[in-house]
């Protein structure tokens, strides 16, 4: 049968005319196809010099009735690398061959029903309601693959859960060996294994209330353990009993409440916990291993589409960091969760404004500091005093604007002006110190 037989057939090459700007895109009652190009780039200007980041590839995305498949392939260019493990910053990298060059493959392969959806994917994920950073699962760190769960069965009631394969970067000397051919010898290094799991079960008790609860683990097998493909478990109560004699794993707990139950505004607030002692709320002179995270948004009082946020984020010595480094809260070196990560507090102030649909302009402050990283001193891991001396210091103010020109066509601009001192190796060296950075950026595809 013919195109012109076919009934509800779609196919484009950069047409924009039936739908939207798509290099390919098909349709019929079985199966649809969108691929497109991803290409953008950014540069930064300020007293070191220029900065640049460049990508390009391609992505396509695509059903077959309930089943779904995504795919996106990208290669970047970027110098100075300004993403690196040790940097405290937001910035997503994942500089994988440790060169200015590095690629990143993410996609998968899920399944969709009326009231949930599962899949096996390599993605980035973020936990946690925040404006400038989560402090859950902060989504700064490099995607990694997972078995995904999300169900909602009922209107006061949503569930989420993972599986993931973490990379240690930890080299396991019994699995490791010397190889000789015909190019010379060399060392074959195997990587110990590590795995995470976690899920978030979500109430709605009222209509704009949502409390949520959750827990992970991080451990360490030589293969998956089925315990963890379990969805609801409480992982530490299990660790206990597979560990039992011996150090357990690296688990977590979180709990998170957001509201818009006042108009135009919305209210939230998230606890993170590494490691809990009771005994510790009363011994002033021991701390338990928290993140927090509170603050609100105001919008469109008084005026239509200005909103304004506050946000405080304090986290105590030694949450997200473990002693054993095949179970730390990391994937390649990168903290899996809050971006400043332990010992550390930040206030963040922002007015966002949209005069037209695409066009979003933000006017920000950002004043955020860390303490002494105890995980390098030696000491013991009970009584380490937060926020004793300050290490490093960043205090920001600036605008920033975006705007969507047509359906994943964006462009902005930005101007900071940032005072970062203390430890240097907290910082890309581009922004370290006292300076004003101009930002001019474009890009097709998410």
């Amino acid at each position: 049968m013919n195109e012109e037989g076919r009934k509800g057939v779609k196919a484009q090459w950069l047409n924009g005319k039936t739908k939207r700007y798509d290099l390919f895109y098909y349709q019929d009652s079985l199966f649809s196809l969108t691929v497109n190009p991803i290409l953008g780039g950014e540069i930064f200007s300020n007293s070191s010099g220029k900065a640049t980041y460049i990508r390009n590839g391609v992505e396509a995305r695509g059903y077959i009735k309930h089943w779904g498949f995504y795919a996106s392939l990208r290669d970047n260019h970027e110098k100075p690398l300004l993403g690196l493990p040790d940097y405290l910053t937001q910035r997503v990298d994942g500089h994988i061959k440790g060169t200015n060059d590095f690629s990143e493959m993410q996609g998968g392969v899920t399944y969709s029903w009326k009231w949930g959806s599962a899949g096996l994917v390599k993605d980035n994920m973020q936990w946690g309601n925040n404006y400038n950073g989560a402090n859950i699962f902060g989504g700064n760190n490099p995607s990694f693959v997972q078995l995904r769960l999300h169900i909602s069965p009922v209107k006061w009631f949503d569930f989420n859960y993972f599986h993931g394969w973490l990379n240690s970067m930890v080299v396991d000397s019994t699995k490791s060996y010397w190889v000789t051919n015909s190019y010379g010898t060399s060392y074959r290094a195997v990587y110990h294994p590590k795995f995470i799991a976690a899920n978030m079960f979500t109430f709605i008790p009222f209509n704009n209330l949502y409390v949520s609860a959750g827990n992970s683990i991080v451990y360490d097998n030589e293969t998956v353990n089925p315990a963890y493909l379990i969805p609801l478990f409480f992982y530490k109560s299990v660790d206990h009993s597979l560990t039992d004699g011996i150090d357990n794993m690296n688990s977590q707990m979180f709990f998170d409440v957001s509201s818009r139950q006042i108009r135009h505004l919305h209210l939230y607030a998230t606890w993170f916990i590494d490691e809990l002692s009771v005994s510790r709320f009363t011994d002033k002179n021991a701390w338990n291993f928290f993140s927090w995270k509170a603050g609100f948004r105001l919008t469109d009082l008084p005026v239509t589409n200005l909103s304004f946020t506050t946000e405080f984020t304090y986290t105590y010595p030694l949450a997200f960091q473990h002693y054993i480094p095949t179970v730390t809260f990391q994937d390649q070196g990168y903290n899996l969760g809050y971006y400043l990560k332990d010992n550390s507090r930040e206030w963040y102030l922002a007015f966002d404004y949209r005069p037209a649909r695409t066009l979003d302009i933000n006017l920000f402050f950002l004043d955020a500091i860390r303490g002494p990283d105890y995980t390098e001193l030696g000491v013991n891991r009970v009584g380490n005093p937060p926020l004793v001396t300050v290490q490093w210091h960043n205090t920001s103010y600036g605008l920033k604007a975006s705007y969507q020109v047509i359906n994943d066509l964006y462009t902005w601009f930005s101007f900071t002006a940032g005072n970062i001192t203390g430890d240097a190796r907290w910082s890309p060296e581009y922004f370290f110190g006292r300076k004003n950075t101009v930002n001019l950026g474009v890009t097709f595809g998410f």
